[in-house]
């Protein structure tokens, strides 16, 4: 998913962060400027479905212009499953066991 925020305020003529997030908070969402300047200028880790509510009601909009769908930058497992034995013998470093102790093993 393409985060899209920023365009979609700037449709409705919000060309500043500060200004999206005051009209947030007359409708009861309270965004710190940190949590604000994430939504603003890059893709958030996740945010709410409650948030993207209110951020979707303040801008008249509805999800699918704030979240734009990439299906092409999804992968199949099979082929992710190809790629990670191709990484794991391209000599990552190796598993030294451990005793069920905790205690290391001697040197050999």
């Amino acid at each position: 998913m393409r985060w899209n925020l920023r365009l979609a305020a700037a449709n409705r003529g919000i060309w500043k962060a500060s200004e999206l997030q005051r009209m947030l908070a007359d409708h009861g969402l309270k965004i710190s400027a940190g949590k604000m300047s994430g939504l603003w200028s890059g893709e958030p880790a996740s945010i709410k479905l409650d948030d993207l509510n209110v951020i979707c009601a303040v801008l008249g909009c509805g999800v699918d212009e704030i979240l734009i769908p990439q299906p092409e930058k999804v992968k199949r497992v099979d082929e992710q499953a190809e790629q990670q034995p191709a990484a794991a013998s391209a000599g990552g470093p190796s598993v030294t066991p451990k005793r069920k102790d905790g205690r290391s093993l001697p040197p050999t």
